[in-house]
């Protein structure tokens, strides 16, 4: 066992470096964009993703924040919001939160080696729908809003929700997961350390598959 947990160490450490070389290769990804601030008024700006972290630039001011600077993000479509470990004005308890608009959505590879970097439980709301994926089950993820139909993808690294329209899906690590459930085969809810998902699943889900995740899923904490 522990001569498996060095093999998968050295694995995912090839992998992010590998990752690093490409985005080393092609340059920090980069978007138009727009801060909006509590109680003050909006700058337009770029906002830039590289290999040392995330920053924003306008003609009035620059910010950075360091992968280590950054507790977590949630990102859908265009919207992006930073969770940093910097204290909040006026000593509000908490993280502070600097939320973007951008003009391009961030690309589900950006997206993912963002989630890498930052390494604590995020909220991706952008998966890669062209990623390997040991199975997939069609749902419908129930919301108040009404919710949304789309796929389940069982990933080696992870579990995604992919939607035609990118509403309500979702890119989960396993370290973003923090309980799994299954109450009949035609249900599973997700219990994510920043959210909870239910679907409603439009194919039974095969007990031997829910086995082999809870194994993924709880195997490795034991």
């Amino acid at each position: 066992m522990r001569k498996q947990i060095v093999i998968c160490a050295a694995v995912l450490a090839a992998t992010a470096a590998t990752g690093l070389l490409t985005a080393q290769a092609t340059g920090p990804w980069q978007s138009a964009a727009r801060w909006h601030r509590t109680l003050e008024k909006s700058i337009d700006g770029t906002l830039l993703i590289d290999d040392t972290g995330v920053e924003f630039r306008s003609a009035k001011l620059k910010e950075r924040w360091a992968w280590l600077d950054i507790y977590s993000f949630d990102l859908s479509a265009r919207e992006f919001t930073l969770i940093s470990y910097q204290n909040r004005q006026w000593r509000e308890p908490g993280h502070r939160r600097l939320h973007f608009t951008l003009a391009q959505a961030i690309p589900p590879s950006v997206a993912s080696e963002l989630t890498a970097r930052v390494a604590r439980p995020v909220r991706n709301g952008e998966p890669q729908p062209m990623a390997a994926a040991t199975a997939e089950i069609p749902a419908h993820r129930r919301a108040f809003s009404g919710g949304s139909n789309g796929v389940i993808r069982f990933r080696n690294d992870g579990i995604d929700y992919v939607t035609k329209d990118g509403r309500d899906a979702r890119s989960w690590r396993w370290e973003d997961i923090e309980t799994i459930a299954n109450p009949n085969p035609w249900e599973l809810r997700i219990g994510g350390y920043r959210e909870i998902a239910e679907f409603d699943l439009k194919q039974p889900l095969p007990r031997a598959l829910f086995e082999r995740i809870w194994d993924r899923l709880y195997g490795g904490r034991l």
